[in-house]
């Protein structure tokens, strides 16, 4: 417990069996209270690591994506009643060690999500970030920021934590099961006026951490303009969308209609 509340990491993992344990090693248990890792059909050690470390432990028989991996590790976490949520890879490309800043940021009071930003501290290429990535992360963003409103300095960054609360609103099983996950998931977040801060995050690069093609990178890249253009319509009510459903509440965020 911190702050009076539970503190739940939860690990999207896939062929994570060489930096698994790596990872771990790194998460302060003083503070964190328990450990998810959903394996979605690794074809490694990673679920027999995870065991062996003692970690709660599910397995996907089938691939069910990046997406469909988080949608399990939010389930299982507010399932066993955690208050602060910490999605953290387990390929080592984030450090751990941040946990007890955006834990901290989420027990204020004052914010519902954090992020760890890469862009912040203004050493990402320094880092290992490839030019192109850098390149086309800061073009999103700026386009993001300019058709949502926000002043964010990254919207791609796989590290990040959530109040419980925020998780119950958002209909994060409307999401994509592919890697536009998390950007619809801080669309959203900012669509039901959630509080967001950011903290930052050195980048590291190397051959163990995870990646994606080219190829799926343009189509992400897409997809996060697609759905920023989904999120104006819905929010100024030119068109519903199933992941921007309008609240059903008397006071606060308490509950969220969604179709299907």
């Amino acid at each position: 417990m911190f702050a009076g509340k539970k503190i739940v990491v939860v690990m999207p993992a896939y062929n994570a069996s060489k930096t698994l344990e790596k990872t771990v090693a790194e998460i302060d248990r003083s503070i964190v209270d328990d450990i998810i890792v959903v394996d979605d059909s690794s074809s490694d050690d990673t679920v027999a690591i995870a065991k062996k470390l003692g970690l709660r432990t599910y397995l996907h028989r089938k691939n069910l994506g990046y997406g469909g991996n988080q949608k399990t590790c939010y389930k299982n976490a507010l399932e066993i009643n955690a208050d602060i949520i910490v999605m953290l890879h387990p390929d080592y490309q984030y450090t751990p060690k941040l946990i007890p800043t955006m834990v901290t940021l989420l027990t204020s009071g004052l914010y519902d999500i954090v992020l760890a930003s890469r862009i912040l501290g203004g050493k990402a290429i320094e880092g290992g970030m490839p030019l192109h990535k850098f390149i086309s992360n800061r073009i999103l963003t700026f386009v993001q920021n300019l058709l949502t409103g926000m002043k964010l300095s990254e919207y791609h960054t796989g590290y990040r934590a959530y109040t419980k609360e925020l998780l119950q609103v958002v209909p994060f099983k409307q999401n994509s099961d592919d890697f536009i996950f998390d950007n619809q998931l801080l669309l959203q977040a900012h669509f039901y006026d959630f509080r967001i801060a950011e903290v930052t995050c050195p980048t590291s690069y190397f051959p163990e951490a995870s990646s994606i093609n080219f190829a799926r990178s343009v189509l992400y890249a897409l997809g996060c303009l697609w759905y920023s253009f989904v999120y104006i319509a819905a929010k100024f009510g030119f068109k519903n969308s199933k992941i921007f459903q309008k609240l059903d509440r008397k006071s606060g965020h308490e509950t969220c209609k969604t179709s299907g």
